[in-house]
């Protein structure tokens, strides 16, 4: 009697734990299938390259990398002098132009004053000049304006809040026309990525509350679905030279599911949270419609 109560006990363990091992796979699976999640995923955010229209000599770094700066804050100086002195060459132009155009006037006037006793064809001149005078008075007000905004673009200023990074610049550098100084990182424009196999697509709409942890950090990061990629690069396609797409081959046995990038908002994020470009993420989302996962 006693062996076969032994023996009981061990099927009947052997089936508590066959039992739990099902239960837990059924778990997994169901939270697979129902509940898409990725590790793929990635911290990003929109960067501003910080650059100027203008090239010349830098006289002033205002930051340091890894700073956080505000909208408006000043953030490089460029060489203010040489384009101090541009804008005090318009304003004489403009100052020459405006005393040239009352000297045609005063001519003008004289000429319509004194009526018959001048020629037809002088005040008709003397009135083209007026006419000539005032263009060349606004073409010299244009350049003026020009050379100010020259001035202004010599102080380059944050265009967002963000955090200045790859900062490699120093006062004496060269800076040229339209070449990127600094990167900055908009701050407000922080969000996970999270790259997911293109057959959770089903499972997933705009809205779905989603749940991010970063890579080393045990906290969970609270938010929603905000959009899905439109499209991502074909890497089975290429251009021949006679414009014929040249479509790589692939084997029927092995497809390998793409992955799209699910942009993710997050929701009170907490202050400590360090969300770096590139960190790697796990994404989970939860789907509000469950009928559209097949």
């Amino acid at each position: 009697m006693k062996p076969m109560l032994v023996a009981l006990g061990r099927w009947s363990a052997t089936l508590c734990l066959f039992a739990l091992a099902v239960i837990a796979a059924l778990s997994i699976w169901n939270r697979y299938e129902r509940h898409p999640w990725t590790r793929d995923g990635r911290v990003r955010a929109d960067v501003v390259r910080v650059a100027s229209d203008q090239g010349g000599l830098v006289t002033q770094v205002r930051v340091h990398d890894n700073q956080r700066v505000s909208a408006g804050q000043l953030l490089l100086v460029l060489d203010q002098p040489r384009f101090a002195a541009a804008l005090e060459k318009a304003d004489a132009r403009v100052r020459s132009a405006q005393a040239t155009l009352a000297l045609a006037r005063r001519e003008s006037t004289r000429d319509i004053a004194l009526g018959n006793l001048v020629a037809v064809e002088t005040r008709e001149q003397n009135a083209a000049r007026v006419d000539t005078e005032v263009a060349g008075l606004a073409q010299a007000q244009a350049e003026r304006n020009v050379a100010l905004l020259n001035l202004q673009r010599t102080e380059v200023r944050a265009t967002a809040d963000g955090i200045v990074t790859n900062l490699d610049l120093h006062p004496g550098d060269f800076l040229q026309p339209g070449a990127q100084a600094m990167a900055l990182v908009a701050t407000g424009s922080l969000r996970i990525e999270g790259y997911f196999e293109e057959t959770k697509l089903n499972c997933i709409t705009e809205g779905d509350p989603a749940t991010a942890r970063l890579m080393g950090d045990a906290r969970d990061l609270h938010g929603q679905v905000e959009s899905i990629a439109a499209g991502i690069a074909d890497d089975q396609r290429s251009s021949t030279h006679n414009l014929l797409p040249a479509v790589a081959p692939t084997y029927q046995w092995v497809r390998l599911a793409q992955r799209i990038p699910v942009r993710i908002q997050l929701d009170d994020v907490p202050p400590d949270t360090r969300l770096i470009i590139g960190r790697s993420a796990s994404v989970t989302v939860t789907p509000s419609l469950q009928g559209n996962c097949k």
